[in-house]
C-alpha cells in the first residue's frame, strides 16, 4: 500500500508531440511538400536577409514563415476543417500571390542595389522562396477553378449536339 508505482508518462508526452507534428500523409502529398518547401525557404531567406545590409526587408520573409508556418499546421493537424465560416483555399491563394509578389520585388531590389553577398544570397534564396509560392498559388488556382466549374477537368464535357442534326456547316 505504501508503494507508489510510477505512472507511465512517456505515454501522453508522445501523443502530445505527435499531435503537433504534420502526418505524414500530408507531408508526402503535393500540398504539404510546397508547405514545407515555403516555410523552410521563408526561413532562409528570413536568415540570409536578417545577417545583409538589406535588413530593412527582413519583415516580409518572417511574416510569410510564420503564415506558412501556420498552414502547415492547420492543414497537417485538420484545423482547417473546424472552421468552415472561412474559404481556407481562397485565403491560401490570396496568401501565395502576394507573398510571390513581395518576394519577387525585395529579391529584385536585394540583388540590384546591395553589393555585399548575405543581400545577394537573400536574394537568390528569394527567388527560390517566389517559385515555391507561384508554383502553390498556380495549383490552388486550378483547384479553386475546378471547384467553380462544379467538376473535375478531366471529364470530358458532354456532346450536344445530336449527329443528325442540321448543321449550316456544309
Amino acid at each position: 500500500m505504501g508503494d507508489i508505482e510510477a505512472p507511465e508518462n512517456n505515454r501522453p508526452r508522445q501523443t502530445i508531440v505527435r499531435s503537433l507534428l504534420p502526418s505524414k500523409e500530408f507531408i508526402t502529398s503535393r500540398k504539404g511538400l510546397l508547405l514545407l518547401g515555403e516555410v523552410v525557404m521563408s526561413f532562409i531567406s528570413f536568415v540570409c536577409f536578417a545577417a545583409s545590409t538589406a535588413a530593412a526587408f527582413v519583415t516580409a520573409p518572417f511574416i510569410e514563415f510564420l503564415a506558412a508556418l501556420f498552414l502547415l499546421f492547420a492543414y497537417s493537424t485538420k484545423f482547417n476543417e473546424r472552421f468552415k465560416g472561412f474559404h481556407w483555399p481562397l485565403m491560401d491563394f490570396l496568401r501565395c500571390v502576394s507573398a510571390s509578389i513581395i518576394f519577387f520585388i525585395i529579391s529584385m531590389i536585394s540583388v540590384s542595389k546591395y553589393l555585399d553577398g548575405a543581400s545577394k544570397a537573400a536574394g537568390v534564396f528569394g527567388f527560390i522562396t517566389t517559385i515555391f509560392f507561384a508554383l502553390d498559388f498556380y495549383f490552388i488556382f486550378n483547384e479553386l477553378a475546378n471547384f467553380l466549374k462544379g467538376g473535375d477537368s478531366s471529364e470530358e464535357p458532354p456532346n450536344t449536339q445530336d449527329d443528325d442534326s442540321d448543321s449550316d456547316s456544309d
